[in-house]
């Protein structure tokens, strides 16, 4: 069935509401991250849990009962995950057209979310809202935690913007078992305060993007703007944002450049650019307001002007880059059955959409499934 365009209106703003709860919780849980050597996780219930559970035991074969799934790193992908896990514990019933609703998916089901999709790879349904046959968990930090989290058993998926080879190197002896499964993609604008946007600075060229962050363009009057300093912020240097940032910039993922602060969590530079009225920063997509405090700016790459709303997803864009959920040593039942809910048409319209990122095309989501354990 397809949904007018009043309900998918008020299904995003919905959606939105969800994301801005993550969010809110992903900066208290990366509050408690930073404390410590250990990475939290916070279940659907705002519990915590430091047990490093995210191998799996011998049970996970025995369908009857599971361990929980855990997830863990970029916060460019937390709010796909994070969205999915809190819907996957929520376990709403078929007739939940908010929630679920699967026949607005031309999905042939009655059975609740979570069960229907850990059934199809032999999990016992529960057939009650909340209680999933399964719990899933996912925590925050970044590219490089996930992919070292799930290399060294510590979780299940590893959440990550940037490719496992770009962190580990393309030598690493894992490499040769872990999984790569490309959930959407993101198109990485060019955010300014506020207060430069409506300044008139409301697009630059990729030299000057590149001279910012060189520290050879200092000041917003350079650029047409107010005389004000510019205040740069660059993400982790072990994120998958910023490796990808200077993989497609400047070519080299390894290329220095000097921004005036670095952040590990998109959450972080989003409130930084908010608190100054003089900041400039590159950031996922999920954490644009256009018309608040963290507006986008074209970006000019050999000719073309890249715009957020319009092109960002073009192939010629070179800030775009692939989202992804690592598994390792292949991909398990469990794995299998939350990623390919994420991959299903359902998934790619209520987590992926929703957040701003670019859906996969049908074609890519198939190859992505080829990856997945055999059904039951």
């Amino acid at each position: 069935m397809v949904q007018d365009s009043e309900r998918l209106s008020d299904l995003v703003s919905r959606r939105k509401f969800m994301l801005a709860s993550g969010a809110a919780g992903a900066a208290t849980l990366a509050g408690c991250s930073s404390q410590g050597s250990e990475t939290n996780t916070s279940d659907s219930n705002g519990g915590n849990s430091d047990d490093g559970a995210g191998a799996t035991d011998e049970s996970s074969g025995n369908n009857s009962n599971p361990s929980s799934l855990t997830a863990d790193g970029s916060s460019t992908v937390y709010p796909i995950t994070n969205l999915a896990s809190s819907l996957w514990n929520g376990n709403p019933p078929a007739d939940d057209q908010e929630y679920w609703g699967p026949g607005q998916y031309d999905i042939d089901t009655d059975e609740n979310l979570a069960d229907y999709w850990a059934g199809l790879y032999g999990f016992e349904a529960t057939g009650e809202r909340s209680v999933p046959p399964f719990q899933t968990q996912v925590a925050l930090s970044h590219s490089g935690t996930g992919v070292e989290g799930v290399i060294n058993d510590r979780v299940d998926i590893g959440d990550a913007s940037s490719t496992a080879e770009s962190i580990l190197g393309s030598d690493h002896e894992a490499m040769d078992d872990i999984v790569d499964h490309v959930v959407g993609v993101d198109g990485q604008p060019i955010v300014v305060s506020r207060e430069i946007y409506d300044a008139g600075v409301t697009q630059i060229t990729g030299d000057e993007l590149r001279a910012i962050y060189k520290q050879e363009i200092t000041n917003w009057s350079e650029l047409g703007g107010p005389n004000k300093d510019i205040y740069a912020i660059g993400r982790a240097e072990d994120s998958g944002t910023d490796t990808a940032f200077r993989a497609n910039l400047y070519g080299d993922p390894d290329e220095p450049i000097e921004p005036d602060t670095r952040k590990g969590q998109n959450q972080q530079v989003a409130t930084l650019v908010e608190q100054n009225d003089n900041a400039i920063a590159y950031i996922a997509l999920a954490f644009v307001e256009p018309d608040g405090a963290t507006p986008p700016i074209g970006l000019e790459l050999d000719g073309t002007l890249y715009e957020y709303g319009k092109n960002l997803g073009a192939k010629g864009y070179p800030l775009s880059r692939d989202l992804h959920c690592y598994t390792f040593e292949g991909t398990d039942e469990r794995e299998s059955a939350f990623i390919n809910m994420i991959l299903s048409d359902f998934g790619q319209q209520y987590f992926v959409e929703p957040n701003n990122y670019f859906k996969l095309p049908p074609e890519r989501r198939e190859e992505e499934r080829a990856k997945l354990a055999d059904q039951a």
